[in-house]
């Protein structure tokens, strides 16, 4: 992966079309190897989850291009690889496992968290639909502390919970002193955290990923719970 993120800095320090187009190649290398290296992943993760089996990059990459239409930023290319594995793919609907990897001289935002990096980790959803956003609290009010527990005490304590834009008052249909207000609150339902370079060119990174990718899968599992029920015409 150092051929990866030596690739990123080098497109960092010269983000226009000419210096792109005169370095395809390079690009090329290192998406393949980013490619393969997100495979690896997939092959990891579904030894505990099994619906991720038999994705491939083209399921669960992106494409470096960016979309300036509507951004003040303007350089044509993202300075970031990223993989999203979830069940069916990337478009699938389903929340999922996404991994990150770019040059640490830019910092990284996601939600209100900051690092000093762009190796991130997450799992969960950052952009539920409406009706999902509603099963996943209602489950949350109801649920004893089933979720406050996964949060705590299941999920590695590396990962933190997302809460950029969470509301300042309960939703509407919640009593203002509704149990476990402040998960409530949340617009996303997302476990994030950052990786040091060394644990991203690692020989055995996928499968040490992996394993703390593992430990975020409850909260996964909650979320697609809420998402297959509204499948199924739940309301």
């Amino acid at each position: 992966m150092q051929q990866v993120i030596h690739f990123l800095r080098r497109l960092h320090a010269n983000n226009d079309r000419p210096w792109f187009a005169n370095h395809k190649a390079d690009y090329q290398a290192a998406q393949a190897r980013f490619n393969s290296f997100a495979e690896t992943l997939v092959q990891h993760i579904a030894r505990f989850d099994p619906s991720v089996a038999g994705l491939t990059a083209k399921d669960i990459t992106y494409r470096i291009y960016r979309d300036t239409r509507f951004s003040t930023d303007k350089t044509p290319y993202k300075t970031h690889m990223g993989a999203y594995i979830c069940r069916g793919g990337k478009k699938s609907g389903y929340s999922g496992y996404y991994v990150q990897v770019g040059v640490e001289a830019e910092a990284a935002h996601f939600g209100d968290i900051r690092w000093n990096t762009q190796n991130i980790l997450a799992v969960g959803d950052y952009c539920l639909p409406p009706k999902v956003l509603q099963i996943v609290r209602e489950d949350i009010a109801g649920g004893g502390g089933d979720f406050d527990r996964i949060v705590k005490q299941e999920a590695d304590p590396r990962f933190g919970l997302v809460t950029d834009g969470a509301l300042k008052r309960n939703p509407k249909g919640f009593d203002k002193e509704a149990p476990w207000s402040e998960y409530l609150r949340l617009k996303m339902y997302c476990l994030a955290c950052s990786l040091d370079e060394t644990e991203i060119t690692a020989a055995d990174a996928p499968e040490r990923i992996a394993r703390l990718l593992q430990t975020a899968k409850p909260l996964l599992d909650y979320v697609n719970r809420a998402v297959d029920y509204v499948r199924e015409g739940g309301t």
